[in-house]
């Protein structure tokens, strides 16, 4: 019996999303964040792919790739990496976002997981400097390490006020159909392949 167990759980499926509070449901109710969404949608569609949310509010690149060793024995199939936002409110240099980006993205595919990069902005009160090297290092990782990019993770939700909650930082349950929307059309070929190849 242990060994057949062990041979269905090592042929499921799975994406793991590492992310801050944008994908943990920050001040949600559970089950009302995108990564919850889309669990929902590949149960309603079919797919047999499970979703693993490692997601921790205020965590950093730092944060995440401590984290991360343990998580990949987990053998998830798509790591999803959302991190980086809380470097760069805290101000943290850019080189070090980059060099823990680029361990996070290596580890992924030395256990042969396929990479979803999200990129991020900041708010313009950071200079212009500054804010416009944060947006474009993560299309400068994406090209360098050859993974996916979603280049902003709240596209179409950043321009909307009223889809914020009282801080201004973290958008409302309204907006996560959005943001999965936003990170979908990158997330299906990686899912496809994922399990063409487990044919």
């Amino acid at each position: 019996m242990a060994s057949a167990a062990t041979s269905d759980h090592s042929a499921s499926k799975s994406v793991l999303v590492l992310g801050d509070s944008l994908s943990a449901e920050y001040g949600l109710a559970r089950g009302t964040g995108w990564v919850a969404l889309l669990q929902k949608r590949l149960k309603t569609e079919n797919i047999p792919i499970d979703v693993i949310n490692a997601s921790i509010s205020g965590d950093t690149t730092s944060g995440g790739n401590a984290r991360l060793p343990a998580l990949l024995k987990q053998r998830p199939n798509i790591v999803i990496i959302e991190l980086g936002a809380n470097d760069a409110l805290r101000g943290l240099q850019l080189k070090a976002t980059e060099s823990n980006l680029l361990a996070m993205i290596a580890a992924a595919q030395k256990v042969n997981a396929k990479i979803l990069l999200i990129g991020m902005r900041i708010p313009p009160n950071y200079g212009p400097d500054y804010t416009n090297k944060f947006f474009a290092l993560y299309s400068t990782l994406a090209k360098q390490t050859k993974v996916p990019l979603v280049p902003f993770l709240l596209e179409g939700v950043a321009n909307k006020p009223e889809w914020f909650q009282a801080d201004r930082m973290h958008p409302t349950a309204e907006a996560h159909l959005t943001i999965l929307n936003n990170v979908w059309p990158k997330l299906q070929p990686l899912m496809k392949a994922t399990l063409s190849s487990a044919k």
